[in-house]
């Protein structure tokens, strides 16, 4: 009996031993059960994406897979954009009901892909994003956004890559904070699935346009966010917004470093293109983090200097004029 004991206080104080880190990290909660918690862990499976390897798909995909049945494309433009043109055998569905869509009107488990096109790539990313955590794993977004598939629709990206900010940049690193609290979540429900379902459909009801942030307001007023680059460390380094602080591949998730993220500050989320910080932004948004997309990202205030280094830099070379239905 004495060994038995025993035996059961090592495998407790061995199972306390593996524990604390990830449960300091988290502050773990038991008592009411801790729904920021209950998620993060839920959501583990269904973030691929913050391994930094993104579901944007070019183009020139999309065109090759017109006749391909397996594909099936999504447009959610508003009406009078979609009716000037677009796609051939696009859905015309709002954002908002996409969710809904999903579950209704398709069975997405027959697709291949299905790619969501928007004017920029950026607010399609953002819903793709959420799309995937609810678990529809074969959903992407169109790379640049219509603006890539014609020249009619190019204005948004062509506009909006303005080398205004690049001589204020900086390449010194920022120190990432230390764990601190984590945002309330209060749906009032117990398991991971049934906290994501409420949030999931509290989101897909708020507009893209309100997660928009412009780079001009972020480099103003430095002070009022948490400023975030999600990339490579060479990139980083070759010119970031100054304070902002470098995240880097899988370091955003429960058992990483999602808890050094402030809950006193909005997060300025940034990438390359915007397009990539769309996805993180619905994954911090279902967790209930104040965030915010800085809009065409590296692009919108350094896209001369991305151009020059050879990176992910949009220029007119990336316009095609492929058709479409009017």
């Amino acid at each position: 009996m004495k060994q038995l004991k025993y035996f059961l206080l090592l495998m407790f104080l061995s199972v306390g031993v593996l524990g604390t880190t990830y449960a300091n990290n988290l502050q773990l909660d038991t008592d009411p059960p801790n729904e920021f918690i209950t998620l993060a862990e839920f959501l583990q499976g269904r973030t691929d994406f913050l391994n930094g390897e993104f579901p944007i798909v070019p183009a020139d995909e999309v065109k090759k897979n017109l006749k391909n049945e397996a594909y099936h494309i999504i447009d959610i433009r508003n009406e009078g954009w979609f009716d000037y043109g677009h796609i051939k055998d696009a859905a015309n569905v709002k954002a908002a009901d996409l969710l809904n869509y999903f579950e209704t009107q398709i069975s997405p488990a027959d697709y291949e892909k299905i790619v969501l096109v928007c004017y920029s790539g950026q607010s399609a990313a953002y819903f793709a994003g959420l799309l995937r955590i609810a678990g529809y794993d074969n959903v992407y977004s169109m790379k640049w956004g219509m603006s890539s598939w014609r020249e009619d629709f190019a204005d948004p990206w062509i506009n909006n890559t303005q080398p205004s900010f690049e001589d204020q940049l900086e390449t010194a690193m920022n120190a990432m904070p230390e764990a601190s609290e984590h945002p309330q979540l209060a749906t009032g429900k117990a398991s991971g699935e049934e906290i994501l379902k409420a949030r999931l459909q509290e989101l897909f009801e708020v507009p893209y346009s309100e997660f928009i942030l412009k780079s001009e307001a972020v480099f103003e007023t430095p002070q009022e966010y948490f400023t975030l680059y999600f990339g490579q460390p060479e990139s980083y380094t070759n010119g970031h917004i100054p304070g902002s602080v470098l995240y880097e591949a899988n370091s955003l998730r429960a058992n990483t470093s999602l808890m050094t993220l402030p809950t006193d500050k909005k997060v300025a989320l940034y990438t390359t293109t915007g397009q990539e910080a769309a996805y993180v932004l619905a994954y911090l948004n279902v967790l209930g983090y104040d965030a915010g997309n800085i809009a065409y990202g590296e692009n919108g205030f350094k896209n001369k200097s991305l151009k020059k280094a050879g990176s992910d830099a949009f220029t007119t070379k990336e316009i095609n004029m492929f058709p479409v239905i009017e």
